[in-house]
């Protein structure tokens, strides 16, 4: 428990919060950069940094006289969204710029190296429907998928699936195959894992999704519309 209180300690400060947060979109960032984002000093960022890094949530490389951050791994960013979504019900954005920005998020967005949001959810959706994945959710896959328990824990890919996943150039490695993890904005589970890193790789790729501008939010384009009904996915 005394390890528990530590990482809560150190996500209390809401300067070190807002670096992780950026950090959710699976980049290194420079320390001046996330001096900006968050609003502070270069010196009190790289204090805080220095703590993040010590603490095990970020990594660092050094790169010439910049100092590169990144989060340590695809759990750190999990917890990251679990917390979020733990949260509570978000405070409502002010402003035209922020409010579109907030629904630009919660449409489609990286979370480290998958893909969250709505479209995350609905990515997860469609594969359950397709046979892709099974859930520990007695009579998915025949029953209302809207409604269905998509928070079930038990979530693998089935063999047909992983025929499907290997024909778009999928490779197993050591990394676990498939894990749930709680979006912030839907309050339901996407798709993480490696294969979950492995879609978003391909829709990024091959231009089915872009991003908007420099933040985490992603746009389905119509290529990758109609991608999505080719593979089935709807």
């Amino acid at each position: 428990m005394e390890a528990l209180a530590q990482v809560a300690g150190l996500l209390a400060d809401s300067t070190r919060a807002a670096i992780c947060g950026a950090l959710l979109d699976g980049r290194a960032w420079t320390a001046r950069e996330l001096a900006a984002h968050a609003g502070v000093a270069a010196s009190t960022a790289s204090e805080h940094l220095t703590r993040l890094v010590e603490g095990g949530l970020l990594v660092e490389h050094r790169q010439g006289r910049h100092r590169y951050v990144a989060l340590a791994g695809p759990h750190v960013a999990e917890l990251l969204e679990a917390m979020a979504a733990f949260a509570g019900p978000r405070v409502p954005p002010r402003g035209l710029r922020a409010a579109a920005v907030s629904e630009a998020m919660a449409r489609g967005r990286t979370c480290y190296d998958h893909l969250a949001g709505r479209l995350g959810v609905a990515l997860k959706v469609g594969l359950v429907a397709a046979g892709v994945l099974r859930t520990g959710t007695a009579g998915v896959g025949n029953g209302d998928l809207a409604t269905a328990d998509l928070a079930a824990s038990d979530l693998t890919i089935t063999e047909p699936g992983m025929v499907w996943l290997k024909e778009l150039g999928f490779e197993p490695g050591n990394r676990r195959l498939t894990r749930p993890c709680l979006d912030w904005t839907e309050r339901v589970p996407h798709l993480a894992g490696a294969a979950g890193a492995f879609l978003c790789e391909v829709f990024l790729d091959r231009g089915w999704i872009r991003r908007i501008g420099t933040s985490r939010a992603v746009l389905l384009t119509p290529e990758g519309e109609q991608a999505w009904k080719d593979l089935g996915l709807t």
